[in-house]
């Protein structure tokens, strides 16, 4: 059984970080908390916190994936991610009842997170990521 814990964030694919930041902030009075770019992911991500979600903007750094969802869609939502207890066990689970997945295994995402993402066939055609929290972000 998977426990998931809350909606950890909703990414948003932009073309232009900067500008989309500017964006949030005139519209909903959103300000960044943190902004890096995630090496194994080739991406920038900056998040927006909303009480204990966020809006995370995504813009590929050369990730080649990321920049054919703008070409063919243009800024948009991406993806929605959801926080689980034991990244790996929910993992093992959703492959033994077929669920298709992108990630058997869990790789290192934006804050150091383990995270994992399920094929959008498995969820009706939205693309989901599993996320799993640093420890040391909780300590």
């Amino acid at each position: 059984m998977i426990r998931v814990k809350k909606i950890d964030h909703v990414a948003v694919a932009v073309k232009d970080v900067d500008e989309s930041i500017a964006k949030y902030k005139q519209v909903l009075g959103l300000e960044p908390t943190v902004r890096e770019v995630v090496a194994s992911q080739k991406t920038e991500a900056v998040l927006l916190p909303i009480g204990e979600t966020s809006i995370e903007l995504i813009s590929p750094k050369g990730n080649d994936g990321l920049e054919k969802f703008l070409e063919k869609r243009g800024p948009g939502i991406h993806h929605i991610a959801v926080e689980v207890e034991g990244i790996e066990q929910a993992l093992l689970a959703l492959k033994a009842l077929g669920v298709q997945l992108i990630d058997e295994t869990p790789r290192k995402g934006a804050r150091g997170h383990k995270v994992a993402f399920l094929h959008p066939k498995a969820t009706g055609g939205v693309l989901v990521e599993l996320v799993e929290p640093d420890p040391a972000e909780h300590a």
